[in-house]
């Protein structure tokens, strides 16, 4: 049986951590920058989780996600 292929579209957006939970870029830091508060701006960096909603969606393009770390 051949190896399963993992969709590349997701695995540059989404990130598996050690204990399974999938992670995301946060929206909202590419443009009109100018009027959002350093504070928003503060928040919005770094990796946040994906809803429990969409989590099984994502999982589905990961057919070995023990090695997507």
């Amino acid at each position: 049986m051949p190896k399963m292929k993992t969709n590349k579209a997701a695995a540059r957006r989404f990130k598996i951590t050690a204990t399974g939970k999938v992670l995301h870029k946060q929206a909202g830091r590419r443009h009109l920058n100018e009027w959002k508060s350093a504070n928003v701006k503060r928040n919005l960096r770094g990796w946040a989780a994906v809803s429990p909603a969409m989590e099984k969606a994502v999982l589905e393009m990961f057919p070995y996600p023990k090695y997507l770390r």
